[in-house]
């Protein structure tokens, strides 16, 4: 599986290494920040949302990009005449704000930086409507105002015929308290949010796969949609959830955007704890078609794609049902999935249904 994924150009032992040494560099850059009034907090570096500390408030940056997921809409619209440049656009709106409040921050603004290899891509205005409409309705999904952003052609640098679309967000969390900080605890309670599907995670392996359906992306699966559609499914938006948790006083003790690495995100945090998953839900048709196609084993299918979770939260026992109800509220699919421990020094993910387990040596990206 992992020699799969690097055939389709995405290898996380040259990613992750490159990812730390950033984050070592970026931090000889913190004493900046004082020169401005604020400060940086302790243990921010490798979190999936930048933050810098202010007198009253946090404030938030996230910079993302929606990956190789716009070429199956590329694909599709060639096969079949429909756009799906709204669902996409979405995407990138929802990877850079699920990041953001991953960390308790809600967004302020988001900024789109689109990219092409000829400007001529523009040209096709069904497209670029769609795109411009699905991004401001990321937007509003967010709660954000859509503030500007960047368009570039780069010929020689980037495939005519396509685009490189990511962005930006700034956020704030005021008052702070309401900062999601990783004070996970023993005996905490750990709740899934529901995905639409694949998400904005591995699509290059998706594509990759592709090549090994009978009808390509028009290959029909379990649901009765083409493969290529059931991919392009647009993701779900967390921000109205943590928005909700923080108007009711709820306090989550950690959050993770299930994105890259699968369900080993759940042990980001740097603290050792063990995550133990005692409830896993049925995933959408689509990974189905994805582990056969590939023949991936539970093992490697969890450890890579989201697999129907798109978001975890970890609260106390105490307060799962009211952590169900927001979400129910809000307009989400949620439930109670299983417990932390703290076990010494052991790091580890064990989704117990499956038998599997991840140590914490698996997942390097701090």
């Amino acid at each position: 599986m992992a020699d799969l994924y690097k055939e389709a150009g995405v290898n996380y032992d040259i990613l992750d290494p490159f990812k730390r040494a950033c984050q070592r560099a970026a931090a000889t850059t913190t004493s900046f920040l004082r020169t401005h009034g604020f400060q940086e907090p302790a243990t921010i570096r490798g979190e999936s949302v930048y933050l810098i500390e202010a007198p009253d408030a946090y404030y938030a940056h996230v910079e993302e990009a929606l990956g190789t997921k716009i070429l199956v809409a590329d694909a599709m619209y060639a096969l079949t005449g429909r756009s799906y440049y709204r669902h996409v656009a979405i995407d990138d709106v929802a990877t850079i704000t699920n990041d953001l409040c991953s960390g308790g921050a809600l967004p302020v603004t988001v900024a789109m930086y689109a990219a092409v290899g000829d400007s001529a891509y523009f040209t096709d205005e069904r497209r670029a409507a769609d795109l411009a409409d699905g991004f401001a309705e990321g937007c509003r999904l967010s709660g954000a105002t859509w503030g500007g952003g960047e368009t570039q052609a780069l010929p020689g640098m980037i495939t005519p015929g396509t685009v490189v679309l990511g962005g930006s967000a700034f956020g704030r969390i005021a008052p702070k308290h309401h900062r999601i900080q990783g004070d996970v605890r023993d005996g905490d309670a750990i709740v899934f949010l529901a995905s639409s599907g694949i998400q904005t995670n591995g699509l290059s392996l998706c594509r990759k796969l592709a090549e090994r359906m009978p009808e390509g992306y028009l290959t029909p699966i379990a649901d009765g949609r083409a493969y290529g559609e059931a991919l392009l499914d647009p993701s779900v938006i967390y921000v109205r959830f943590i928005a909700a948790c923080q108007s009711a006083g709820l306090p989550l003790h950690y959050a993770a955007h299930m994105t890259g690495h699968g369900w080993r995100k759940l042990m980001r945090l740097e603290q050792p704890f063990v995550y133990r998953i005692d409830y896993v839900p049925t995933p959408q048709p689509v990974f189905d078609a994805i582990v056969a196609t590939a023949g991936m084993s539970p093992h490697e299918a969890y450890g890579t794609f989201n697999m129907g979770v798109g978001f975890a939260i970890y609260v106390d026992e105490n307060d799962v049902d009211q952590a169900l109800a927001l979400a129910s509220e809000s307009g989400y699919t949620a439930w109670r999935a299983g417990t932390v421990y703290a076990e010494g020094q052991r790091k580890a993910v064990e989704i117990l249904p499956l038998g599997i387990t991840y140590e914490g040596a698996s997942l390097n990206i701090r």
